[in-house]
Protein backbone atom coordinates (compact mmCIF):
# COMPACT_ATOMS: atom_id res chain seq x y z
CA UNK A 1 0.00 0.00 0.00
CA UNK A 2 1.37 3.55 -1.43
CA UNK A 3 1.88 6.28 1.14
CA UNK A 4 -1.00 8.01 -0.60
CA UNK A 5 -3.62 4.98 0.67
CA UNK A 6 -2.11 4.43 4.04
CA UNK A 7 -2.99 8.67 4.53
CA UNK A 8 -7.11 7.47 4.19
CA UNK A 9 -6.62 4.62 6.31
CA UNK A 10 -10.09 5.01 8.85
CA UNK A 11 -9.45 6.15 12.19
CA UNK A 12 -12.71 5.55 14.14
CA UNK A 13 -14.32 1.99 13.01
CA UNK A 14 -18.24 2.10 12.87
CA UNK A 15 -18.26 -1.55 11.44
CA UNK A 16 -17.28 -4.22 13.93
CA UNK A 17 -16.76 -8.11 13.31
CA UNK A 18 -19.75 -9.78 13.59
CA UNK A 19 -22.23 -6.60 12.11
CA UNK A 20 -24.90 -8.04 9.85
CA UNK A 21 -24.44 -5.93 7.25
CA UNK A 22 -25.99 -5.25 3.65
CA UNK A 23 -23.41 -5.02 0.44
CA UNK A 24 -24.69 -1.92 -1.31
CA UNK A 25 -22.25 -2.11 -4.27
CA UNK A 26 -20.51 -4.74 -6.54
CA UNK A 27 -21.83 -7.92 -7.50
CA UNK A 28 -24.02 -9.13 -4.34
CA UNK A 29 -25.82 -6.00 -4.02
CA UNK A 30 -28.45 -5.76 -1.99
CA UNK A 31 -27.69 -9.32 -0.40
CA UNK A 32 -27.43 -9.56 3.67
CA UNK A 33 -24.38 -11.13 5.74
CA UNK A 34 -22.12 -11.06 8.73
CA UNK A 35 -18.97 -9.52 9.10
CA UNK A 36 -16.21 -12.42 9.27
CA UNK A 37 -13.27 -10.24 9.70
CA UNK A 38 -12.33 -6.75 9.13
CA UNK A 39 -8.72 -5.66 7.14
CA UNK A 40 -8.02 -2.50 8.87
CA UNK A 41 -5.04 -1.74 7.18
CA UNK A 42 -6.46 -1.81 3.93
CA UNK A 43 -10.17 -0.44 4.86
CA UNK A 44 -11.62 -3.61 4.22
CA UNK A 45 -14.27 -6.02 5.69
CA UNK A 46 -14.92 -10.11 4.68
CA UNK A 47 -18.71 -10.70 4.53
CA UNK A 48 -19.61 -14.44 4.92
CA UNK A 49 -21.04 -15.65 1.92
CA UNK A 50 -20.23 -12.82 -0.26
CA UNK A 51 -17.94 -11.82 -3.08
CA UNK A 52 -17.38 -15.23 -4.07
CA UNK A 53 -13.72 -15.46 -6.51
CA UNK A 54 -12.25 -18.45 -7.78
CA UNK A 55 -8.91 -19.34 -6.17
CA UNK A 56 -6.40 -20.89 -7.83
CA UNK A 57 -3.98 -23.23 -5.24
CA UNK A 58 -0.99 -25.04 -6.42
CA UNK A 59 -0.22 -28.20 -4.69
CA UNK A 60 2.42 -28.40 -2.03
CA UNK A 61 3.53 -30.32 0.97
CA UNK A 62 0.54 -31.31 2.99
CA UNK A 63 -2.22 -29.54 1.14
CA UNK A 64 -3.72 -30.27 -2.03
CA UNK A 65 -4.10 -28.11 -4.74
CA UNK A 66 -7.33 -26.77 -6.84
CA UNK A 67 -9.22 -24.30 -7.61
CA UNK A 68 -11.16 -23.28 -4.75
CA UNK A 69 -13.87 -20.60 -3.48
CA UNK A 70 -13.09 -18.11 -1.42
CA UNK A 71 -14.59 -15.02 0.10
CA UNK A 72 -12.65 -11.73 -0.82
CA UNK A 73 -12.66 -8.15 1.23
CA UNK A 74 -14.97 -5.97 0.19
CA UNK A 75 -14.16 -1.98 0.30
CA UNK A 76 -15.62 -0.75 3.76
CA UNK A 77 -17.64 1.73 1.73
CA UNK A 78 -19.59 -0.95 -0.24
CA UNK A 79 -21.41 -2.47 2.62
CA UNK A 80 -23.79 -0.36 5.54
CA UNK A 81 -24.87 -1.98 8.64
CA UNK A 82 -28.55 -3.17 8.96
CA UNK A 83 -30.93 -1.34 11.39
CA UNK A 84 -31.92 -3.43 13.98
CA UNK A 85 -35.51 -2.45 14.34
CA UNK A 86 -36.18 -1.73 10.41
CA UNK A 87 -33.98 -4.29 9.23
CA UNK A 88 -32.97 -1.77 6.40
CA UNK A 89 -29.18 -0.42 5.99
CA UNK A 90 -27.98 2.87 7.96
CA UNK A 91 -25.54 5.08 8.95
CA UNK A 92 -23.64 4.30 12.22
CA UNK A 93 -23.24 7.53 14.46
CA UNK A 94 -22.36 7.20 18.08
CA UNK A 95 -23.99 8.77 21.20
CA UNK A 96 -23.49 8.57 24.93
CA UNK A 97 -25.89 7.43 27.38
CA UNK A 98 -26.97 9.84 30.33
CA UNK A 99 -24.39 6.86 32.32
CA UNK A 100 -21.72 7.60 30.56
CA UNK A 101 -21.75 4.39 27.75
CA UNK A 102 -20.90 4.78 24.46
CA UNK A 103 -23.39 3.08 21.81
CA UNK A 104 -23.79 3.20 18.33
CA UNK A 105 -26.85 4.40 16.93
CA UNK A 106 -29.11 4.33 13.68
CA UNK A 107 -28.96 7.02 11.35
CA UNK A 108 -30.13 8.56 8.16
CA UNK A 109 -33.12 8.51 5.92
CA UNK A 110 -35.29 6.18 7.28
CA UNK A 111 -32.98 5.10 10.17
CA UNK A 112 -35.52 4.20 13.67
CA UNK A 113 -32.20 6.35 15.76
CA UNK A 114 -31.89 2.74 17.57
CA UNK A 115 -28.77 1.82 19.45
CA UNK A 116 -27.33 -0.87 17.36
CA UNK A 117 -25.90 -3.74 19.50
CA UNK A 118 -22.27 -5.14 19.64
CA UNK A 119 -22.20 -8.25 18.75
CA UNK A 120 -21.50 -10.84 21.00
CA UNK A 121 -18.90 -12.53 19.36
CA UNK A 122 -16.63 -9.56 20.38
CA UNK A 123 -17.04 -10.76 24.20
CA UNK A 124 -16.13 -14.30 23.43
CA UNK A 125 -12.49 -14.11 24.11
CA UNK A 126 -9.87 -16.18 22.01
CA UNK A 127 -7.79 -16.77 24.42
CA UNK A 128 -8.85 -17.99 28.40
CA UNK A 129 -7.58 -15.97 30.91
CA UNK A 130 -4.75 -17.52 33.21
CA UNK A 131 -6.60 -18.22 36.59
CA UNK A 132 -3.31 -19.57 38.19
CA UNK A 133 -0.20 -17.41 38.69
CA UNK A 134 2.70 -18.33 36.88
CA UNK A 135 6.77 -18.41 37.07
CA UNK A 136 7.09 -14.92 36.06
CA UNK A 137 3.83 -13.18 37.93
CA UNK A 138 4.86 -10.76 41.12
CA UNK A 139 3.40 -12.54 44.05
CA UNK A 140 -0.06 -10.31 45.94
CA UNK A 141 1.88 -9.68 48.67
CA UNK A 142 4.96 -7.76 46.74
CA UNK A 143 2.25 -5.86 44.94
CA UNK A 144 0.39 -4.83 48.03
CA UNK A 145 3.89 -3.71 50.02
CA UNK A 146 3.89 -0.21 50.71
CA UNK A 147 7.37 1.01 49.97
CA UNK A 148 6.97 5.23 50.24
CA UNK A 149 4.98 7.42 52.43
CA UNK A 150 3.99 10.31 51.23
CA UNK A 151 3.57 12.56 54.49
CA UNK A 152 6.73 10.99 56.12
CA UNK A 153 9.03 10.63 53.06
CA UNK A 154 9.76 6.90 54.25
CA UNK A 155 11.17 5.03 51.05
CA UNK A 156 12.33 8.08 49.39
CA UNK A 157 15.43 7.79 47.95
CA UNK A 158 18.57 9.73 48.66
CA UNK A 159 19.53 11.92 45.55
Amino acid sequence: MGWKAAEKLIRHWRILRGDNVMVIRGKDKGETGVVKRVVRSQNRVIVEGKNLVKKHIKQGQGHEGGIFTVEAPLHVSNVQVMDPVTGKPCKVGIKYLEDGTKVRVSRGLGASGSIIPRPEILKIRTTPRPTVAGPKDTPMDVVMEKTYDAKTGRGMPDL
